[in-house]
């Protein structure tokens, strides 16, 4: 699992893992439809209407349904998380990591921003770096459904 994975999972964003889907069921093919169709109130004519032998009687399945993406409440989250810690991780990815019980070493961070694609002239300067990586993870967690408040994304 990729550290930002697992930042996602951490703050209930990562990908819900799915039961595998059974098979599908072998068709069964129709049966022959055979014999004298009386509809419930006649027609014009009071002769009853024959159905072909070979007709077949088809109807369409039910459309599958479409679940919104829940947005996750992140700062409450992360809030209640904070309280009394110490940790200010709407400024520090130090902080920010150390929250969420993940490794916040410099090669964890280094990882990271290798992994988000961090521009190889901040990789040397530890402070750049930092706020590229916390800017980046914030946006990205706000690309994942997380309400991440506008002034932190700027």
């Amino acid at each position: 699992m990729s550290l930002f994975s697992a930042i996602l999972d951490k703050l209930g964003l990562g990908k819900k893992k799915e039961a595998p889907a059974p098979p599908p069921a072998a068709p069964v093919p129709p049966k022959p439809i055979t014999g004298t169709f009386i509809p419930a109130k006649p027609a014009s004519t009071s002769a009853p209407v024959e159905i072909e032998p070979d007709a077949k009687i088809t109807s369409k399945p039910a459309a599958p349904a479409v679940e919104p993406i829940s947005e996750v409440d992140v700062v409450k989250k992360l809030e209640t998380l904070a309280a009394g810690s110490g940790l200010d991780w709407k400024v520090s990815i130090v902080d920010l990591l150390k929250l969420l019980g993940l490794d916040s070493s410099r090669e964890a961070r280094n990882e990271l921003a290798k992994e988000l694609g961090c521009p190889e002239e901040l990789m040397s300067d530890s402070a750049k770096m930092n706020t590229w990586l916390h800017k980046t993870v914030l946006k990205k967690i706000a690309e994942n459904g997380g309400n991440i408040p506008k002034e932190l994304l700027d």
